[in-house]
């Protein structure tokens, strides 16, 4: 890896005269929506951090950050799908619930092994999102209606199925998926010293993998990104992911959830930016009646996102009533909300075709640090939702403002 960051370091970048302060400027004004959000949030972090006293980087409190999150990060990846085909799901909260209903019944009053019911659920949760899929994809009604009838018939099959009282608690295997950690296979976990080999191996790798698509872009022309930029950006990888690692491995090291949403954000960066399924997605959502004409399916691409919304809704049904200990007739209430505006606070477009999986997940991270620093703060619930409608407002006006200038 030394070699390759010294081919980037002597490459084409670095032999052209250093890049002025005009041409990093102009490539930040250009690219500000990414460099902006992420900018955001370390603010915010850091401004929480100071007026909450140092709590709100504590290790229990970073872990408590993730585990609270982890649900609306989970679902926020698929929203992002169905946003960017230029959709929208508005029964997500209710599926949620229905499927931590589905989960308790099956585990706690049947005594199904917790494996086979999480499979029963997921696929439960894909044939909901089909389901949904099947009418805006193929018969044209408007995703907003169709949601709004799923948010509503849910919600009534959730309270149906618990009889309106609570069902638990949970077999303890089932618990792990939300409330279990890693165990420290190398050490006796104080520090836990898997977590700080596997923060240094992901950061490692991240920076190995961003230098060699530089240097595969620079065989072909000189890279778009400044070089001041992109070390700039490759050392704040290596030391927020290190830095968190060793907050994490103070206390009881990764969650297993976080494992969890690190695959999938892994597999859903990779399926829309490497892959012809995800350039496609982009293209519906950018103009569907030219995605159409160029070939592709367009009611089959919006059937699959609606069916993998459906199933990832589930798979955060699982991880909320794993947290929760239990189902509850109020699971899920409002959770579309917060849902939707991390995805469009992570930088997705409300006509479709533009946002990123890190964007969603950035989003979703930025309203959860917002919330659990506010609560730290005890600041009412009521100024709380004040504050996340003008962050998200604020949001919305900035890509309309963005779309005027571009246009």
């Amino acid at each position: 890896m030394g070699e390759e960051m010294q081919q980037v370091a002597s490459g084409p970048a670095a032999t052209m005269e250093p890049e002025n302060k005009n041409t990093i400027a102009s490539y930040l004004k250009s690219n500000l929506r990414e460099y902006g959000l992420l900018l955001a949030l370390i603010v915010v972090m850091v401004s929480f951090q100071i007026m909450t006293d140092g709590i709100l980087m504590k290790p229990l409190n970073i872990t408590n950050l993730v585990l609270q999150n982890s649900y609306i990060v989970i679902m926020a990846v698929g929203m992002l799908l169905v946003i960017v085909s230029g959709n929208i799901d508005l029964s997500v909260g209710s599926v949620v619930g229905f499927i931590g209903a589905l989960a308790a019944v099956l585990m706690v009053n049947y005594g199904m092994n917790f494996i086979l019911a999480s499979a029963i659920c997921l696929v439960t949760g894909a044939a909901i999102g089909a389901a949904q899929g099947y009418w805006i994809a193929y018969h044209k009604i408007p995703s907003f209606i169709v949601t709004l009838a799923g948010m509503l018939v849910f919600r009534g099959l959730t309270l149906a199925l618990l009889a309106g009282q609570s069902i638990g608690p949970f077999p303890v295997s089932f618990q792990r998926l939300s409330s279990g950690f890693i165990p420290d296979l190398l050490g006796s976990g104080k520090p836990h010293m898997l977590t700080l080999v596997l923060g240094a191996a992901i950061s490692l790798y991240l920076v190995y993998a961003n230098v060699r698509q530089r240097m595969a872009e620079q065989k072909i022309a000189r890279p778009e990104e400044p070089f001041a930029i992109f070390v700039g950006k490759n050392a704040l990888i290596l030391i927020a992911i290190n830095y968190l690692a060793f907050l994490m491995a103070g206390y009881r090291g990764l969650p297993n959830v976080l494992i969890v949403m690190a695959l999938l954000i892994s597999i859903y960066s990779f399926l829309t930016s490497r892959t012809t399924l995800g350039r496609r997605i982009y293209a519906l959502g950018g103009n569907e009646k030219a995605a159409k004409l160029s070939g592709v399916n367009t009611e089959k691409l919006t059937f699959l996102t609606f069916a993998n919304m459906g199933m990832l809704a589930a798979l955060a049904g699982l991880v909320f009533a794993a947290r929760l200990n239990s189902a509850s007739p109020k699971a899920g209430v409002a959770f579309e909300l917060d849902v939707i505006a991390a995805v469009f606070i992570g930088g997705a477009s409300m006509s479709g075709g533009v946002g990123t999986v890190v964007g969603a997940v950035i989003g979703a991270f930025l309203m959860g640090v917002m919330n659990n620093g506010m609560s730290i703060m005890s600041v009412g619930i009521d100024y709380q939702q004040v504050i996340k409608g003008l962050v998200l407002l604020a949001a919305v006006i900035f890509d309309v403002y963005n779309k005027k200038k571009a246009g």
